[in-house]
């Protein structure tokens, strides 16, 4: 199928400046630039039951998508990540209505396929050679791979301090991959000042409008999922929030195509850790934009953002919501990571245990109510973090010092408890 594209122009998201989307575009004074779409001539093209019939990936919502021909799309299999009820991790909570929208089955682990895939599918449309992107973690692995399934360069800059297995996946798939003695705005500033020179185009979150499409089918599968209805409440863990944006830009868009059934929209809470909060900080404080953090830390290192271009666009879809944006203790990321992933065999990255500890704040308070039906995105696969996982296991005794006739398994685990 080669729709054409109904992209009609790029929008600065600050300025309201006007673009041609035929052209490569980058920001609008240094802020992000939205992509509109003819979306009364989408209406009239196509409907949802023909949505229904299409392969079950991202692509399925081709009509509200940039990439202009399908010779272009550069594909892993991406989307339709699974929403996975969990009644268990819920009673706990006191939630009769939780589910999780597991981002960790998508083709390299993260939901940074979806973003990553527009991007460098719409780059390689559009005559880009060669691709650069900062990163935190997972999104260097996700340019890599795209990339690499493109036949395109590939340059991804990462804070010495990385997980492991995101230094790793990226060299796996071919890319220049480099460590930078800083943070992820370190690494963006290299990014920026070699731009020119070694012709890159800028992958970074929001330096280029096509992630950010990416990241809407999150929300677009999220409503088709749940029959064309939206939940009362969505949790998401924001770094750079391209996806909460991304969210809530798609619902905006079904609802001029009238695809939902009702008007409800979903309150959207923007989650973090008290280490690095600057979304969460500048909620607090009644500002439109947030000023960046000093000294970040944190074990999700996909909320390592001190400063996010897109600041103003995550506060202004929280506030329009009527939700918020808050901070979980760092201390409690690791023991939702573990209670999460074995109540539920779940997956669960820490950015999604930042969003738990948050919804038992919520749920305390009275901020969500016990019938609500509330989703919380796991933004990534927990075997990505092996340092956090790191744990020390018990050693069973040598085995040819067990009586297999008279043994008690009990006792075993105390046994090898105890010398571990």
């Amino acid at each position: 199928m080669t729709t054409g594209s109904f992209v009609t122009h790029l929008e600065g998201a600050i300025d309201g400046i006007r673009l041609p989307h035929d052209q490569l575009q980058t920001t609008s004074g240094g802020r992000p630039l939205w992509v509109r779409y003819d979306l009364p001539a989408i209406r009239a093209a196509v409907t949802r039951e023909e949505v229904a019939r299409r392969p079950m990936d991202l692509w399925r919502y081709r009509e509200l998508l940039p990439v202009e021909s399908d010779e272009h799309i550069v594909t892993l299999g991406e989307g339709w990540s699974p929403m996975l009820p969990c009644p268990r991790l819920g009673a706990e909570l006191g939630l009769e209505r939780l589910w999780i929208k597991d981002e960790s089955q998508l083709p390299t682990g993260s939901f940074k396929c979806r973003g990553l895939a527009l991007a460098v599918s719409r780059a390689k449309e559009l005559g880009v050679k060669r691709l650069a992107i900062p990163t935190a973690g997972n999104a260097g692995g996700a340019m890599a791979a795209y990339a690499a399934r493109a036949g395109l360069e590939a340059w991804v800059f990462m804070p010495a301090d990385t997980p492991v297995v995101n230094k790793l996946e990226a060299t796996l798939y071919g890319a220049r991959a480099y460590l930078v003695d800083g943070l992820i705005s370190d690494c963006g500033a290299v990014v920026r000042a070699g731009a020119e020179t070694m012709e890159w185009f800028d992958c970074s979150t929001l330096k280029e409008p096509y992630r950010l499409e990416g990241k809407k089918t999150m929300g677009l599968e999220l409503a088709e999922q749940l029959g064309w209805r939206l939940p009362d409440v969505i949790l998401y863990p924001t770094g750079g929030g391209t996806g909460l944006i991304g969210m809530w830009k798609a619902f905006a868009e079904l609802q001029t195509l009238g695809w939902l059934e009702d008007e409800k929209l979903p309150r959207m809470v923007s989650c973090q850790s008290d280490g690095c909060a600057p979304i969460a900080n500048a909620f607090a404080r009644g500002e439109r934009f947030a000023d960046p953090v000093a000294n970040p830390h944190t074990i999700a290192s996909g909320l390592r953002v001190p400063g996010a271009v897109g600041d103003f666009m995550i506060l202004d879809a929280v506030r329009a919501s009527g939700g918020m944006a808050l901070a979980a203790a760092e201390s409690e990321l690791t023991g939702w990571t573990r209670r999460a992933a074995s109540l539920e065999g779940i997956s669960i990255c820490p950015e999604t245990a930042a969003c738990l500890a948050v919804l038992e704040q919520l749920v305390r308070e009275g901020a969500v109510k016990p019938e609500e039906q509330i989703v919380v995105f796991n933004t990534g696969a927990a075997q990505k973090y092996v340092e956090v996982l790191a744990e020390d296991l018990p050693s069973l005794p040598p085995i040819d010092e067990i009586d297999w006739d008279e043994i008690d398994w009990n006792e075993i685990d105390r046994a090898a408890s105890a010398g571990s």
